[in-house]
Parts: structure tokens; C-alpha cells; sequence
């Protein structure tokens, strides 16, 4: 039964039309199918302004345009050839076989002997004269000197020279020296020593039974930890142990007291209130823990208002009315006595204004007389009660006013019953010109309690006086 190839159904219309081939096509693929009304593509010139950029300059036929700042490397020139050029000039050239140079002996020969010099016949006669000669003449000529300088030279060395080092017995010593001579026994060293660390500081004596004066700030760290160890250090190197009378950060001064020591030398006391600028001074102490060591100077100023802030060393509060000297006051003189030319203690040795932490001779001290109530208090009480008008205040300089300017005034304070409002300029208290906040403390705090002071204070652009009664603190 024969068998017929299975034939295939045409599309339907609709799949036709979606996959069936365009009309008129019979290969598998598409032709480019290009309209006959098409019109042919032109390529247009370029614009002026483009051909003149990109273009490639006159006379350059390369595929890639040569930077036109490029220094071309020079070409290099052959050595001249005269076998090739004949118009090179004659020249000279190394020789084609090297010439061996003539060598000279290299061998000098025996040396002649006393027998071959004399009697060898190979030295002319003369030539032997000549040398004997020579030698006669300078034999004769060292001899003559050396007869010379035994004669005229001194000898060098001599049994009958003694040196003597003893002075003739003349008071010739400076009064700095008689000063220290007089006042050293009287000056002590103090130790503090914590578990961690150590410092010192300086003190005088005041009284026999044992009582030092020296700056609250040497002594705080003893104060403040009941583990550390206080010791005073005497000239004769004795040391004992101390105990704190009494301290006052405002003041930053302190009292200490020694027991069961005999011979105590004492400070002589002056007055501080004496004190001229160029004054003479001479600091004792134990700088850098250098003990019994001295400076001298003289007094450059006084009544300066100096700011001792607490800090991780101390809890001193302070502003002092100071003495300034040139005498270098250095780190382990605070305590230690100023003194005038009279060997009297005039001021405790307490700062120093320094840069690279030295002394530049700016030191400050506090004056003798403001001291000695201080002490005489922590001695009798352990405490001190200084004057107070109940106000804080700040320094104000500008083109209008110089002074205190009250940031604050306590209810029912001293200046509240005298009047003064927040804002006020204090220019004047108690006799005392107030140029900032500093010089407002000193000259409160030096005056006394219960006693009506006279001051000055600017509001609005007026002067008002008013008067103020301080109260203790």
C-alpha cells in the first residue's frame, strides 16, 4: 500500500499575516528593502571655524598631526671620515703599533761606606773638605749659643718659692654676706612627702618656742592628706617632724610648729610700710631644693595686686598686695623671708612671674606687716576673720571707666546698706585707687572689721562717694 508524505495545512489567515513573508519576498531573508525615491546622502563641507582647529597644517601629509611645540632631538653628527669625505681637513691619529718608551734603571746601588767615602776615590776631595768645614762651624756656632743662654736665662724650676694662701685679717664683707651670716640659722627647709611624690618649700622662725611661718600653698598637700609626711629641716641639717597651727588660703600663709628643739635662732621683724623702690633685698630660701641658697636685688614696686588661683598643687585663693623685687624668687623659695640690708625680714617670699620656668626677676612677696596679723591669729585660734562687704566684682576698662564693676551684691551686705546696685564702677576705696577686681580685694581685705571706710563708685556716667562699713567673712 503505497505511502504519501503528510502535507501541511496552510496558516490561518491571521497567523499568516503576523509571520508570513512581506510580498514579493522568497529567500529566508529579507533583502534591504530601499525605496526607490530615497535620495543619496551628501556629505556637507565642515564649518570654517572647526576646519581651521582640526585640520592639518600646510604641508603635513602624516595620518597623525606632530605637536607643534615639540623640540625636536638633534640628530646625531658621524665623526669625520677622511677616507670617505674627501673634503675633510688633515688630522692627526694615535700610531696603529704602540711604541715601547725607554725605561731608565730602577736599581740605585750600594751605599757608600766611611771607607768607600773616604778613601773609595768616588768622592772628589773638595767635596770632602767642604763638608768638614760645615760641621766645624756649626759645632762652633751651638757651642757659643749655649754658653749664651746658661749665662742670661733665669732657671725654670726653683727650691725657694712658697706659695701663701692666707689673706691679711681685713673686714672686707659684703653686706649680703653679712646678712646671710646673720639671718641663715633663722631660715628652715620644709618636706612634704605624699605616697606619690614630694615637694619643699622654705620658712622662718618667729618664736622659740618653735613656731615657722611659711605660704598656705608649700604646706596644702600635708593638709589635705592626712598620710603625708611633714618635716622641717634646720641649717644644721636637723630634721624634724611639724605640725599645721593654722592656715589661710586667702592670704596664703601658714603656721607650723616644731617641738623639743633647743637653741632656736628667731627672726628680727621689720616694717614692711619703710619700704622704698631700689631698696637693696636678698631672698633666702631653698629654690629647686637648693637650701641655704640667697638672691639679691632691689625693690621694684609696691602694693601690686597679685592672683594666686588654686590649681592641682595648692588651694591658695589668694590676692596679695605685694612687694615686687629683681631678687630670682624660683619654685621651693615661696616661704622663705625677704630681707632688707638690716638682716629684718621685710615680706614672705611667695611667687614669681616666669617663662620657661624660670625666674625672670619679677618676683613677689607678701609684706611683713600684713603678715604678723595673720600668723599672731592661726597662733591664737587657728583661724583667721577677714573684712567683707558682701560683693563680687569684676575688672572693666574701656574709654569711659577703669575699676571693679559689681556683678553682684549680697542681701543686707555692707554695700547693699550702703547703696550699691549690680553694675556700679568701684574707682576708689579706703584711700586706695581701684583699677580692676584684684585691687578691690587687697584693699578690702586690708581694711579693718567694723571700721567706716570712705569710697568712690561711677553709675551713668556720674561720680557718686558713699561710705561702707566691712563685716567679717
Amino acid at each position: 500500500m503505497p505511502v504519501s508524505a503528510p502535507r501541511s495545512e496552510p496558516p490561518a489567515a491571521d497567523v499568516a499575516a503576523v509571520f508570513g513573508r512581506p510580498d514579493g519576498v522568497q529567500g529566508s531573508f529579507a533583502g534591504e528593502h530601499v525605496p526607490a525615491d530615497r535620495p543619496e546622502p551628501r556629505v556637507a563641507p565642515p564649518d570654517a571655524v572647526l576646519a581651521e582647529a582640526f585640520s592639518k597644517p600646510a604641508g603635513v601629509t602624516d595620518t597623525l598631526q606632530r605637536d607643534p611645540y615639540a623640540v625636536p632631538e638633534p640628530e646625531e653628527t658621524p665623526e669625520p671620515d677622511p677616507w670617505r669625505d674627501p673634503d675633510s681637513t688633515a688630522s692627526m691619529s694615535r700610531p696603529a703599533v704602540p711604541v715601547p718608551m725607554p725605561t731608565g734603571p730602577t736599581d740605585r746601588g750600594p751605599k757608600l761606606g766611611i771607607r768607600e767615602l773616604l778613601f773609595g776615590g768616588r768622592v772628589q776631595w773638595w767635596a770632602l773638605a767642604t763638608l768638614g768645614i760645615l760641621a766645624l762651624l756649626v759645632g762652633v756656632f751651638g757651642g757659643l749659643i749655649g754658653r749664651w743662654t746658661a749665662e742670661v736665662a733665669t732657671p725654670l724650676h726653683s727650691n725657694s718659692v712658697q706659695l701663701d694662701g692666707s689673706a691679711p685679717d681685713t673686714d672686707a664683707s659684703s653686706n649680703v654676706a653679712r646678712v646671710v651670716q646673720a639671718a641663715q640659722k633663722s631660715v628652715v627647709t620644709i618636706e612634704v612627702r605624699t605616697a606619690v611624690e614630694g615637694a619643699s618649700g622654705s620658712g622662718f622662725i618667729v618664736d622659740k618656742s618653735g613656731y615657722i611661718v611659711t605660704n598656705n600653698h608649700v604646706i596644702s598637700k600635708a593638709a589635705n592628706d592626712s598620710k603625708a609626711k611633714l618635716e622641717v629641716v634646720f641649717f644644721d641639717r636637723q630634721r624634724v617632724p611639724a605640725r599645721i597651727v593654722g592656715r589661710d588660703i586667702k592670704t596664703d600663709l601658714a603656721v607650723l610648729k616644731v617641738d623639743d628643739v633647743a637653741d632656736l635662732t628667731v627672726s628680727k621683724l621689720g616694717d614692711s610700710d619703710k619700704l622704698q623702690i631700689g631698696q637693696e633685698v636678698i631672698a633666702f630660701g631653698s629654690p629647686l631644693g637648693f637650701d641655704k641658697t640667697v638672691t639679691s636685688g632691689i625693690v621694684s614696686a609696691t602694693g601690686r595686686a597679685v592672683p594666686l588661683r588654686p590649681d592641682a598643687e595648692s588651694d591658695t585663693d589668694a590676692v596679695i598686695n605685694a612687694i615686687q623685687t629683681d631678687a630670682a624668687i624660683n619654685p621651693g623659695n615661696s616661704g622663705g623671708p625677704l630681707l632688707n640690708d638690716d638682716a629684718q625680714v621685710i615680706g614672705v617670699n611667695t611667687a614669681g612671674a616666669m617663662t620657661g620656668g624660670g625666674s625672670i626677676g619679677l618676683g613677689f612677696a607678701i609684706p611683713i606687716n600684713e603678715v604678723m596679723p595673720i600668723a599672731n591669729a592661726l597662733i591664737k585660734s587657728g583661724k583667721v576673720n577677714h573684712p567683707s562687704i558682701g560683693i563680687t566684682a569684676a575688672t572693666v576698662r574701656n574709654d569711659r571707666i577703669y575699676g571693679a564693676q559689681v556683678r553682684d551684691v549680697a542681701d543686707g551686705s555692707p554695700a547693699s546698706r550702703a547703696g550699691v546696685r549690680e553694675g556700679d564702677v568701684v574707682t576708689r576705696f579706703n584711700g586706695h585707687a581701684i583699677e580692676g577686681a584684684d585691687e578691690l580685694t587687697v584693699a578690702v581685705r586690708t581694711s579693718k572689721i567694723g571700721d567706716a571706710v570712705k569710697f568712690t563708685y561711677w553709675r551713668d556716667g556720674r561720680y557718686f562717694d558713699g561710705e561702707i562699713t566691712p563685716v567679717s567673712d
